[in-house]
């Protein structure tokens, strides 16, 4: 098996420096050295694991290029390059797209000005892909980008601001099995999540609000924030490692495990792979 590929940024420049999402307040700073240590930890973990780490050069005046999963939707050597919302994170586009040439990804732009936030809004399930959309990215590209990549895609309606991303309320762990936070989706999300996935695990309130859903999985491992107890209970119980790191720094701009991480070998890759061999 391919050893799975994770692209990071070291958070030498993070910090909250503006305000795009309800976690964030400059009033509640991060503790740097702290932050740090975790994203350390966070490597670490991952690396032991079975990943590959490779590292994106963080770039002065752009805190949030630590959060790598929004780089990009990866798909085999595809990468279709995000298009921020918020023009503050527009200024980090110029060094993704650099960095993926250079690896040699053929990197693509989202259709027409759609906005669209790369895997923190497109998470595979199988051969899936689940998209989510209203508070970041926008429905009317999503349809377009599963065309380009010959992909079905199921757009989600995300409507709870603190759950402005996908990827901070739905967490694919193989095919036919994920985690999720209910009450991040309106009535049609949960229905078409409840149809297309087999087994959905529910997180309940508190540890969605500790990102439980903002995990890492790297094969039988999920890495996630701490706070987490019930969902690791029942991922031991599933057949995973459960492991949990403390990302309460990153937390307080919106971001967690999945966030600070990006699947060089592909989202669909992500996870459920092992499943086709058991």
């Amino acid at each position: 098996m391919t050893k799975p590929r994770i692209l990071m940024c070291p958070p030498d420049h993070y910090g909250i420096e503006y305000e795009i999402n309800a976690w964030m307040s400059r009033q509640r700073q991060a503790v740097h050295a702290r932050a740090v240590e975790q994203w350390n930890r966070l490597r670490e973990i991952l690396a032991a694991a079975g990943a590959e780490i490779r590292e994106l050069q963080p770039v002065p005046g752009l805190p949030d290029l630590v959060f790598t999963a929004n780089a990009a939707l990866i798909y085999r050597q595809q990468a279709v390059l995000a298009h921020f919302r918020h023009e503050v994170r527009q200024r980090e586009v110029p060094y993704d797209r650099a960095w993926l040439e250079q690896q040699g990804f053929a990197v693509e732009t989202p259709p027409g000005d759609s906005c669209f936030e790369g895997a923190g809004d497109a998470l595979f399930c199988g051969d899936t892909l689940f998209a989510g959309y209203r508070l970041r990215s926008d429905a009317r590209g999503h349809q377009q980008i599963g065309q380009r990549l010959g992909v079905r895609v199921i757009p989600l309606e995300l409507v709870d601001p603190y759950y402005y991303h996908l990827d901070t309320c739905f967490c694919p762990l193989a095919r036919g099995l994920a985690i999720y936070y209910p009450a991040a989706f309106d009535d049609y999300g949960r229905r078409a999540l409840g149809e297309l996935i087999e087994t959905l695990v529910p997180v309940g309130e508190a540890e969605a609000r500790s990102f439980a859903c903002n995990a890492v999985v790297v094969e039988r491992t999920v890495v996630t924030n701490t706070g987490c107890p019930d969902l690791h209970r029942e991922l031991q119980r599933l057949g995973f490692a459960a492991i949990a790191t403390p990302l309460d720094e990153f937390v307080k701009s919106g971001g967690s495990a999945k966030c600070l991480t990006l699947r060089l070998d592909g989202e669909e890759a992500a996870g459920w792979k092992f499943r086709e061999t058991d």
